[in-house]
């Protein structure tokens, strides 16, 4: 009801301001007619030698008042007035007024001027127009007042309105009507909603998109952004979701997840979007009967997923150290029948022998890993490939000094726990893995090389190996989705400026090379800054 009074009353205030206007022009109309009709019929009255020659009879008027009623009544005007220089009429269209002066001022006609307006005269108000009369030497000799009544104005005006009136009333009905069927058209489309339901469903709409902590976009039928809440436009790393709406889905998002969301399928399906793991839900959006576009539900699962592989790891620990738990309880006993036979040498050369044993170990100093994250992060990963009969070695040559405090460390744990899981995976009972971390190569660059003895990669599939999904192991339904480690790791290097290659491992399988920027704790500035960006450039390059 709001929206059809809104268009009525524009329709209306259309039409009255379109119908003022039309009536103001076309009384200025009728007045610029009747103006240059009463100029023209006074300036002819001025100059025609009958009057003028009049002028020097003894009786002016007998000549003139003849003259100025043919051509008063010819030319539908209310009056023609001559007079002379002193006012004095020579016709007039009450001949009891000839003879008489002037009653209004004469002065600007007599001053051979053209005066035109509005005056009250012996006949009433009038518009009139007074125009000199000049004899032969170009002297003002009398003046011509031609006029109308204003009334006779207003009659013309107002018998010329009827069809104007009548178009607006027209105007107004087809507007009202049309309005009327437009709005119900409009209410039907927008589901008989007002504008104020309409103002209050997009705020709890609006509020509820940017409160949800999961990510929700939506697509078009032409795989077109029509929606962004801020939470997805975080996990997808968008500055602002306003920014990226109306854009091809396929020109903000990778191609993976763009895929997703424009098939519409309905399920669930880890997606890896830049260097995130994300849950994602699709569904097609149907409207009366009809598909007009598709919805995505995101979830964060990156830190599930690394949930999942520490489980995994976890696991086999705890299996490794069950296995372990018979190993000592036998070494136990070993230790307690030589202590209670009074062997008691041969206990202690037992307990030395054994002791050190065991599937935890510890670098010491001598490994070269200053930096005290990523020496825990080998120590565990150690443990556990020694716990799936894996020997796992850090070269001798490996050298890593503490990061400085705006060097990624954590994009460098993410590189070498990627590629030892790999390397892991990648080997067979007995199998042997190098982990070899340098940052006394190359000037403020970390090198990482990960060697393993497993059946390596094919030249042919060393650039696919990357791309997400790619695994030499089927995936495990409840495990963590395999493929994307790689992935990760080539995502990291290049966000850096870094780089990732595979080839031939000296061991028969494969060797994993990545290069990242590193500057040491205590040592960024002066020329070493500059070889950072140097580096930075040249590994740029080099991809």
């Amino acid at each position: 009801m709001q929206l059809l009074l809104l268009q009525v009353a524009i329709v209306l205030t259309t039409v009255v301001g379109t119908g003022v206007t039309a009536m103001w022009l076309q009384e200025q109309q009728l007045r610029d007619a009747y103006q240059d009709r009463m100029i023209a019929v006074a300036q002819s009255v001025a100059g025609l030698p009958a009057i003028t020659e009049a002028f020097d009879d003894a009786d002016p008027a007998a000549t003139i008042q003849p003259v100025a009623e043919v051509i008063r009544r010819a030319s539908d005007v209310t009056y023609v007035v001559v007079a002379n220089e002193h006012g004095i009429r020579y016709s007039h269209p009450n001949p009891d007024r000839i003879g008489e002066k002037v009653s209004t001022d004469p002065a600007i006609p007599l001053s051979g001027e053209i005066y035109v307006g509005t005056q009250t005269g012996t006949l009433g108000e009038s518009w009139r127009v007074k125009v000199p009369i000049f004899d032969g030497d170009g002297e003002v000799m009398g003046q011509v007042s031609v006029g109308i009544l204003e009334s006779e104005l207003r009659a013309d005006f107002v018998g010329g309105l009827s069809g104007l009136l009548a178009a607006l009333v027209v105007a107004a009905v087809i507007g009202v009507v049309g309005s009327a069927w437009i709005g119900r058209v409009i209410r039907r489309r927008i589901y008989g909603l007002e504008p104020d339901e309409i103002r209050a469903m997009l705020e709890t709409r609006e509020a509820m998109l940017h409160g949800i902590r999961e990510g929700l976009i939506a697509v078009d039928d032409r795989g077109r952004i029509v929606l962004m809440n801020d939470a997805a436009a975080r996990l997808l790393d968008i500055p602002e979701a306003g920014t990226v709406l109306g854009s091809p889905v396929d020109s903000v998002v990778d191609d993976e997840l763009a895929r997703f969301i424009t098939s519409g399928e309905d399920r669930e399906t880890p997606v890896l979007s830049g260097e995130r793991v994300l849950l994602v839900h699709g569904d097609r959006v149907r409207v009366d009967g009809r598909d007009v576009g598709s919805i995505a539900i995101l979830r964060d699962r990156t830190e599930l997923e690394a949930m999942l592989r520490e489980l995994e790891g976890a696991q086999g620990l705890a299996e490794g150290l069950r296995a372990q738990s018979h190993e000592f309880s036998n070494k136990l006993h070993v230790v307690s029948g030589l202590l209670e036979l009074g062997h008691v040498d041969a206990a202690i050369a037992f307990i030395e022998r054994v002791g050190s044993g065991g599937a935890l170990s510890a670098l010491d100093e001598h490994d070269g890993i200053a930096d005290v994250e990523t020496a825990a992060l080998v120590l565990a990963k150690r443990s556990r490939a020694q716990e799936l009969g894996i020997s796992l070695e850090l070269d001798s040559g490996s050298h890593l000094d503490a990061a400085a405090a705006d060097v990624p460390r954590t994009e460098l744990l993410t590189v070498i726990g990627n590629l030892l899981d790999n390397a892991i995976e990648a080997c067979v009972l007995g199998g042997r893995i190098t982990l070899s971390v340098r940052d006394d190569e190359e000037p403020a660059v970390v090198v990482v090389l990960v060697d393993d003895d497993g059946p390596g990669v094919p030249a042919g599939r060393r650039e696919a190996i990357f791309a997400p999904d790619v695994s030499g192991k089927a995936a495990t339904p409840g495990k963590a989705r395999r493929g994307i480690g790689l992935t990760i790791v080539q995502r990291v290097a290049a966000r850096l400026g870094g780089s990732v290659t595979v080839g031939d491992s000296p061991a028969g399988g494969a060797r994993f090379t990545v290069r990242l920027p590193w500057v040491a704790s205590g040592h960024r500035g002066g020329a070493e800054g500059a070889a950072v960006a140097a580096n930075a450039q040249a590994t740029g390059a080099r991809r």
